[in-house]
């Protein structure tokens, strides 16, 4: 099984390990920094020895990396990932400011029902069971989201359970929430983010989550 490196420095942006396995295409590491598809947020992007990572798949607890078919690494093989840094740093705030968003609303309406989610660099989405147009809630749930996030509360992350790869991130006095991602330290890294609304059928609301930019 993958060392997930990434869980322990979300910020490290090159990492030197050792080639587990090959088959074709397929790769898998002893350890890695780099992020693969799992609870709606993207894969990082990136090299692995000097090869670009077409797709990254978490197969259970292994996380199998996707080669170019004429890449020549081999079992054992020193290698270096390098992650593309701007992408991550996009991703952890976009992340933390939809799992913000989310617990604010499960605090609101304990029996709301997430139907969705998705993390990318440029925004991040929630998709909610909802019987009408939910515009009306937004901006008081984006100035609570923004009160928190300027009052640079620390986020901690750690393993409910190791064995089993089982983690949480928690703000105290807030929330202890399940969650494997990769997350920012504090709350402020995130920056002010804006709520937007979108219809996306009959029942369901989308609300869209935007961030400043941040350097």
């Amino acid at each position: 099984m993958t060392h997930k490196q990434f869980w322990q420095d979300p910020y490290q942006i090159e990492h030197d390990t050792i080639i587990a396995s090959v088959d074709g295409a397929r790769v898998t590491l002893e350890s890695t920094i780099f992020f693969a598809f799992s609870g709606g947020q993207e894969s990082d992007h990136g090299t692995i020895g000097g090869y670009d990572v077409a797709s990254a798949v978490k197969e259970n607890s292994e996380i199998i990396y996707n080669l170019p078919d004429d890449h020549k690494l081999t079992p054992g093989q020193s290698v270096r990932i390098v992650i593309d840094w701007e992408r991550r740093y996009q991703l952890m705030r976009h992340h933390f400011a939809a799992e913000l968003v989310l617990e604010l609303f499960y605090k609101a309406f304990p029996k709301i029902e997430k139907v969705g989610a998705h993390i990318a660099q440029d925004k991040a989405r929630i998709d909610f069971s909802w019987p009408e147009s939910i515009s009306p809630l937004l901006s008081g749930f984006s100035d609570e989201a923004n009160r928190m996030i300027e009052s640079g509360l620390p986020i901690k992350t750690d393993f409910d359970d190791k064995e089993k790869e089982r983690r949480y991130w928690e703000i105290e006095g807030f929330s202890k929430v399940p969650c494997g991602g990769t997350h920012v330290r504090t709350t402020n890294e995130i920056g002010p983010i804006k709520l937007k609304r979108k219809n996306i059928g009959k029942g369901k609301e989308r609300v869209e989550i935007l961030l400043a930019t941040k350097s």
